[in-house]
């Protein structure tokens, strides 16, 4: 599965049928998300594997973890999101979730959709959270573990979605 994100304006392309609008503090951004790649000439900047998936994207409420890798850390930080908990996904309000892999840069995208922002705020308070991220900052974590694989530290950001228009199917 291949996941796009437009920063500011959305590229002229017909194959671009089933656009999710995600509305930050900041910036919009568009995303798409297709079972192969489509066949065109949108830039390879704004594209993500998704090595694991889970749900789907209709929700209100979306969350990016931003996590900047090097290059020979790739194999390790992918090994840690194969191998996670999965208890995100028993969580109420929980929609989906995107470990995306960047086909070009280095920062991987964890992105989560809930059907509010009341559900991620629980989610964040929850036994399930803390188990998820118990090794954080312990010597069993792995940026104590392997610091050297990030490039630099991560951030979240957080945005409102707004699903496809009326009358278009979503394939998410």
């Amino acid at each position: 599965m291949f996941l796009y994100l437009f920063h500011g304006t959305l590229p002229e392309d017909p194959q671009l049928d089933n656009v999710y609008t995600l509305s930050g503090e900041d910036e919009t951004l568009y995303l798409f998300e297709a079972v192969t790649p489509p066949d065109t000439s949108i830039d390879s900047r704004s594209a993500y594997q998704a090595i694991d998936s889970s749900g789907s994207l209709a929700g209100s409420y979306a969350v990016m973890n931003n996590i900047p890798v090097v290059e020979g850390g790739r194999t390790a930080f992918e090994e840690r999101f194969l191998g996670r908990a999965r208890r995100v996904e028993e969580m109420p309000g929980f929609s989906g979730i995107r470990v995306l892999r960047p086909l070009q840069g280095d920062t991987y995208v964890i992105l989560t959709v809930w059907k509010d922002e009341e559900s991620f705020k629980a989610w964040q308070s929850s036994e399930a959270y803390n188990h998820a991220h118990k090794k954080r900052d312990t010597s069993e974590g792995i940026t104590q573990q392997r610091p050297e694989i990030f490039a630099r530290p991560a951030f979240l950001t957080t945005y409102r979605i707004t699903p496809p228009e009326l009358g278009k199917t979503s394939k998410c």
